[in-house]
């Protein structure tokens, strides 16, 4: 009993002493101004910085680094620890928390060359085309996502036009089964070598391209063939244009269409396995 109550005292002073020590780290600094109290500080709040990183890289994709995060959110700590004045009632881990999110977010915005607006609007035809579908039993025309969203057909063609153009994916982004199985793969680690032998890729490349089959099976004729066309035949969307008779951006919006569903349906099936399992 004797024992723990020194080790509980022990731990009691130990806290005393850290605030004590953090109370005079920021009444010297603000007083100084002096680079070597400040570095004191960001050394003691920069477990703030690891915890801010981590919540917001949990929803991120996986070629974003915690580790780049973390640097972004210093930038964020040390305009903090520069701007905060202790004599306001105000927690200092409460204001720094939010310049550090506040830093890493607009770092993240300034690398993606892609507007917000319009990843929102991608996101919104997904989810609106994942809803039909589950709701119909079919895939959905494009007068029925315009009403369900509210906008002309002409509004959603332009929205799956201007989506096109950003259709970028990167290379180095981890990406995993539908089931949910196995260890995550680069995109570029998926681009066969045709010396080597890796018969567990082949057989990975099998399964992905059967429920690709399905899905694209399950797609409206013409978009169908633009995909067949476009990913099997390897023709241009001016050359598909052609073949269908419309113009080179309808097929631009067929594509896109394509796409948006056959990521609403994988996902359905994503979530359908995770469910069952």
């Amino acid at each position: 009993m004797a024992d723990g109550t020194i080790v509980k005292e022990a731990a009691e002073a130990k806290k005393s002493a850290k605030t004590e020590d953090t109370t005079y780290l920021w009444r010297e600094f603000k007083r100084t101004g002096d680079q070597g109290l400040r570095d004191r500080l960001i050394l003691t709040y920069a477990p703030l910085v690891k915890y801010v990183a981590g919540r917001l890289g949990s929803g991120l994709p996986n070629h974003v680094e915690e580790s780049d995060l973390v640097s972004y959110g210093l930038l964020g700590l040390i305009s903090a620890i520069e701007r905060y004045e202790p004599s306001r009632d105000v927690k200092f881990e409460t204001y720094a928390v939010t310049r550090i999110r506040g830093s890493i977010i607009d770092e993240l915005r300034s690398m993606d060359w892609v507007p917000r607006s319009i990843r929102a609007r991608a996101r919104d035809i997904e989810r609106t085309i994942g809803a039909l579908e589950s709701t119909l039993g079919r895939a959905p025309t494009d007068e029925e996502i315009a009403a369900k969203l509210g906008v002309t057909v002409e509004e959603l063609g332009d929205s799956l036009l201007d989506i096109s153009r950003s259709s970028i994916a990167a290379l180095d982004e981890l990406w995993t089964s539908s089931s949910g199985s196995g260890d995550p793969v680069a995109l570029i680690d998926t681009i066969e070598d045709p010396l080597a032998a890796a018969p567990e890729a082949e057989l990975a490349v099998t399964e992905i391209k059967e429920v690709l089959g399905d899905a694209i099976a399950a797609l409206p004729e013409r978009e169908k063939l633009v995909v067949t066309l476009y990913y099997f035949e390897e023709l241009t969307l001016r050359e598909i244009g052609e073949v269908l008779g419309v113009t080179e951006s309808r097929v631009s919006q067929l594509h896109t269409k394509a796409v948006l569903r056959l990521k609403a349906r994988l996902a359905g099936s994503q979530a359908r396995a995770a469910v069952e399992a």
